[in-house]
C-alpha cells in the first residue's frame, strides 16, 4: 500500500515551496553576468518586439536575474529560444563593450534607465512609484503577473537595476577596472578569443565597505575578494557549468534553494542530482557557513541517498543556526527560541523514524511533547502524536486508539491534513484487520470530502492510491484499474511552478506500479515495458520513489521466469528482491527451491517466514506460505497432510476478505479432492471459484483453474453414462486453457495440455486428432529438453 506519512513532518523552511531564508550576508554586487541581463533589460526597453515573443521574455527575465550566474553561451542560448532578435542586439552591445574601451561600459551605465522611489512608496512595494522608462514600467508589471507567486515579494526589476547602479556607481577606479577585464573574459570566453594574454575573473565582487551606504564597519567583502582572487576558484570558475561555482548574492541564494526545496518535494526527477546538489549547497556554506536553511536542504538532500550520518549532521547545524540567529529572541510562544527546539526535536524523531531506529525515535519523540506542552503548543502536539501512532505501526504494535485519538483532536484543532492522514491510517489498519470494502470505501469518501473542501491535492492523490492498493488486496482487478486510470487522469490543484507537472509524486508512482502488474497478470508484457520505461524516466534510480518500481519489476520478472520453468533465470533475481524486501525475498527463495525440488531447504525458510509474518500480522503472506507448505506435502504425495493447512488458508482469506486468495485456496482444495479420489466434490469447490477467478484473475490462474475443471471431468467420464459428452467437453475446457497459456507463451503447461486432449482423442477414437496433439506434445518436449514432471501430481 501508498504510504500516507511520507510527507507527515514538519518543514519550517517551506510554505508553499517558498524558502523564507535569512539574510544571507552578502550583498548585490555587478558581475559580467549581470551585465548582460542589464543589456537584455536595455534591449527590451528599447527595441521592438513581437507580443509572443514580449511575453516568453517577461517569463524569462525574472529566473535569469535571481538564478544563478550563467556562461554567455547558456545565457544566450536561453534569450534565443525565446526571441532571436534580443539575443543578436544583446550580443553585439556586449561585443562593443568587451571589444572597446573601458568608457564603453561607462557609458553604457550611463544610458541605463535611473530608478528612482517616490518619499511614498517603500523600497518592498509592489506597486511603487519608479521614474523609469515607461516600457520598463508595463514590463514590471507583466512579469509580476506571469511569475510564480513564490517569487513576487522578494524581487523586481526595479531594485535590481537600482542595485546595480548604486554598486557600480560605489565602485573605485581599480575595481572598475578590473571589472572591465572580467567582462573581456567573460565574452572572449564564449567567442574563443584569448584576452591578451591577461587572465579575467569570471566573478566580481566589490569592497562590501564600499557596497553598504549606512555601515562603516569593516564586513567580509574584503575576505571574499580575496577568495575570488586565488588561482583555485578561478579555475573552477572557468569550467563551463550551468550552475555558478563563485558564491551567490542573498537573492539567488534564497532563488536557487526556493527552487530546489520546491522541486524535491514535488518532483525529485527534475531537482539537482544528490551529488551535484551536495557540491553546490558545500560551495554556499563554504561563504557563509550559519546559513541556516542551506543545512536544511542539505538534510532533504542526505535523506534522497539514505545517508544517515548527514542528514542528522545536517539537521542539527539548521536547528543550530535557526535558534541563535538574531531573528529567534523570543523564548516561548509560537515563534522563537522555543518553537525551533520543539521541532527540532520532532523533526529528529521522523529521522529515525525513516531509518527505522524506533527506540532513539521514541526518546526524540517524547522530548519535542515535553517541549511543546510547556509551550502550550497544540500544533505540534498534534504533529507528535501523529508521528508516536505511526512509530508504533512500524513497531508491528496496535494504535488504532492513538490513532482515533489523533482524528478527534486534530478535528477539534481545525487541522484538515493531519485528520486525514489519521483517517486514512485507520483505513490500512482496518484493511489489515480484516474490515469489509464497504466500511473502508466509506471511511475514504469521507475523506475524500474533507481533501476537496480544502483543495488538498497532495491527499486526494494518495487517497486514490490507498483505494487501488485496498481493491487490489481485495482481489478486484477491475475496480484497481478503474481508480489508476482516474488517478493518472486527474489534474492537479497544486500551482504549477518551476516547471513541475505535479505527476512524479509517490501516490503515482504506487499506481503505475499497480498498473504495470495488472498487464503482467494478463500477458500483455510489452505494455509493462512501457509504463517500466515511463516509470525510469519520471523516478531515476537516485530519486526516493525508485524502490517501489525497482521491487515491483523484479516481482514481475521472476513470475515470468518461473511460469515459463526457466528456475535458472529466476534463482538470481531472489537476492536482489530480499535486498528491496526481505519478506518477499524470503518467500521467493522458498518458491525457487520448491521448484528444484530442494523440500527440506524450502520447509525450512518457510516456516520461519511464518512465524515471522504471524509477529507483524502479514495475512497475505501468512497465506501464500500455507498455500506453499501445502504444495510440499504434495510432493510426497501426502495429500491429506495438507488438508488442515488448506482449510486454515481459506478461513483466514474469507475472514480478511481476500477474494483472489480464497480463490487460489479452492483451486489447492479442489487439486487435493482429485487426488484423494473425489473429483464430484472436487469439480463442486472449483465451480465456486471458477467466477472470480475468471472476472478478476491473471492469465495463469485462468488457465489452471480450466484444466483442473478438465482433470475432473475426465475423471467423472468412466463413471457417468454420458462419458463421451463429459469428454467433448473437457476437450473443449483444455481448448480453452491452452489459449491462455499461449498468451503467456508457458511451454510447460502447454505441452501438459497436449498430453491430456491426446489421450482424450485416443479415448474418443478420434485418431486424426489424436494424433496431432501428440505431435504437439513431442515438439514441445524437444524444445524444452526438460523431463515432464508427472501431470496428475501437481496443480
Amino acid at each position: 500500500m501508498a504510504s500516507v506519512h511520507e510527507s507527515l513532518y514538519f518543514n519550517p523552511m517551506m510554505t508553499n515551496g517558498v524558502v523564507h531564508a535569512n539574510v544571507f550576508g552578502i550583498k548585490d554586487w555587478v558581475t559580467p553576468y549581470k551585465i548582460s541581463v542589464l543589456s537584455l533589460l536595455y534591449e527590451m526597453t528599447t527595441s521592438k518586439i513581437a507580443l509572443q515573443e514580449k511575453r516568453r521574455l517577461n517569463k524569462l527575465i525574472l529566473p535569469l536575474q535571481q538564478g544563478p550566474d550563467l556562461q554567455l553561451g547558456q545565457f544566450l542560448k536561453t534569450v534565443e529560444d525565446c526571441c532571436p532578435q534580443t539575443a543578436f542586439a544583446v550580443k553585439i552591445r556586449l561585443n562593443e563593450m568587451a571589444d572597446g574601451e573601458l568608457k564603453d561600459m561607462e557609458f553604457f551605465f550611463t544610458t541605463l534607465p535611473n530608478p528612482t522611489f517616490d518619499s511614498e512608496a517603500y523600497k518592498t512595494s509592489v506597486v511603487g512609484k519608479f521614474s523609469m522608462h515607461p516600457y520598463l514600467k508595463c514590463l514590471f508589471r507583466l512579469v509580476f503577473v506571469f511569475i510564480p507567486k513564490t517569487t513576487k515579494s522578494s524581487s523586481f526589476l526595479g531594485l535590481f537595476i537600482r542595485h546595480m547602479l548604486l554598486a557600480y556607481n560605489k565602485l573605485s577606479f581599480s575595481q572598475v577596472y578590473k571589472l572591465y577585464k572580467s567582462l573581456q573574459h567573460y565574452y572572449h570566453v564564449y567567442d574563443a578569443k584569448p584576452v591578451d594574454g591577461q587572465m579575467g575573473v569570471p566573478t566580481f565582487v566589490a569592497d562590501d565597505s564600499d557596497m553598504d551606504l549606512t555601515s562603516t564597519e569593516v564586513t567580509i567583502g574584503d575576505k571574499m575578494e580575496r577568495e575570488l582572487d586565488s588561482p583555485l576558484l578561478i579555475s573552477e570558475l572557468r569550467n563551463e557549468d550551468p550552475v555558478s561555482r563563485g558564491p551567490l548574492s542573498q537573492k539567488q541564494a534564497e532563488y536557487f534553494l526556493a527552487k530546489q526545496a520546491y522541486l524535491l518535494k514535488n518532483d525529485d526527477n527534475k531537482a539537482l542530482r544528490p551529488a551535484k546538489l551536495q557540491e553546490e549547497l558545500n560551495n554556499m556554506l563554504k561563504f557563509n557557513p550559519d546559513f541556516a536553511e542551506a543545512h536544511y536542504l542539505n538534510y532533504l538532500n542526505s535523506m534522497r541517498v539514505q545517508d544517515i550520518y548527514i542528514s542528522t549532521h545536517s539537521l542539527l547545524h539548521y536547528f543550530d543556526r535557526l535558534i541563535l540567529s538574531g531573528s529567534e529572541g523570543k523564548s516561548n510562544g509560537d515563534e522563537g527560541y522555543g518553537r525551533s527546539l520543539r521541532y527540532a526535536a520532532l523533526n529528529l524523531a521522523s529521522l529515525h523514524c525513516r531509518f527505522g531506529h524506533y527506540q532513539l525515535a521514541d526518546l526524540a519523540l517524547q522530548e519535542a511533547i515535553r517541549i511543546a506542552q510547556e509551550s502550550n503548543d497544540h500544533v505540534c502536539l498534534q504533529h507528535c502524536l501523529s508521528w508516536l501512532y505511526t512509530l508504533e505501526q512500524m513497531k508491528g504494535s496496535d494504535s488504532s486508539v492513538l490513532t482515533e485519538d489523533s482524528v478527534k483532536m486534530a478535528a477539534h484543532f481545525c487541522l484538515p491534513y493531519l485528520a486525514s492522514l489519521g483517517i486514512q491510517s485507520l483505513v490500512q489498519q482496518g484493511a489489515v484487520q480484516g474490515k469489509s470494502a464497504h466500511e473502508l470505501m466509506d471511511a475514504l469518501k469521507d475523506t475524500d470530502i474533507l481533501h476537496w473542501k480544502h483543495s488538498l491535492s497532495e491527499l486526494i492523490e494518495i487517497s486514490l492510491a490507498q483505494t487501488i492498493s485496498i481493491w487490489r488486496m481485495y482481489g478486484k482487478s477491475t475496480m484497481a484499474q478503474q481508480q489508476a486510470q482516474l488517478l493518472l487522469n486527474m489534474s492537479s490543484l497544486e500551482p504549477v511552478n518551476f516547471g513541475v507537472t505535479q505527476n512524479n509524486t509517490e501516490a503515482f508512482a504506487v499506481a503505475l506500479c499497480h498498473l504495470a502488474e495488472l498487464h503482467a497478470e494478463q500477458g500483455l508484457y510489452g505494455g509493462t515495458t512501457e509504463i517500466f520505461k515511463h516509470l525510469k524516466e519520471q523516478f531515476p534510480p537516485h530519486t526516493q520513489h525508485a524502490k517501489l518500481w525497482m521491487l515491483c519489476d523484479l516481482k514481475i520478472q521472476f513470475e515470468k521466469h518461473m511460469n515459463d520453468g526457466k528456475y535458472h533465470l529466476a534463482q538470481p533475481l531472489v537476492p536482489a528482491i530480499r535486498a528491496q524486501n526481505k519478506t518477499e525475498g524470503l518467500y521467493r527463495k522458498a518458491q525457487v527451491l520448491k521448484s528444484l525440488s530442494r523440500t527440506t531447504e524450502a520447509y525450512r525458510i518457510l516456516q520461519k517466514l511464518q512465524v515471522h509474518c504471524e509477529k507483524t500480522r502479514c495475512t497475505e503472506t501468512i497465506i501464500r506460505v500455507l498455500l506453499s507448505t501445502a504444495e510440499l506435502h504434495w510432493e510426497s504425495s501426502d495429500f491429506s497432510t495438507g488438508l488442515p493447512l488448506l482449510l486454515q488458508a481459506l478461513t483466514l482469506s474469507r475472514k480478511h476478505h481476500l477474494q483472489a486468495l480464497a480463490s487460489r485456496t479452492l483451486l489447492h482444495l479442489a487439486f487435493t479432492q482429485l487426488m484423494l479420489g473425489v473429483p464430484e466434490q472436487a469439480l463442486s469447490v472449483l465451480h465456486e471459484a471458477l467466477e472470480p477467478i475468471l472476472a478478476h484473475g491473471g492469465i495463469m490462474d485462468k488457465g489452471r483453474a480450466l484444466m483442473l475443471a478438465a482433470r475432473c471431468q475426465m475423471a467423472l467420464v468412466a463413471t457417468r453414462p454420458n462419458g463421451r459428452e463429459q469428454a467433448a467437453v473437457a476437450i473443449h475446457t483444455l481448448d480453452e486453457a491452452a489459449s491462455y497459456f499461449s498468451t503467456l507463451n508457458c511451454k510447460e503447461r502447454l505441452r501438459d495440455v497436449r498430453y491430456l486432449q491426446a489421450r482424450l482423442h485416443s479415448s474418443l477414437g478420434q485418431t486424426a486428432q489424436r494424433n496431432r496433439c501428440a505431435m504437439l506434445f513431442h515438439l514441445l518436449d524437444r524444445e524444452l529438453q526438460t523431463p515432464r514432471a508427472p501431470t496428475d501430481m501437481r496443480l
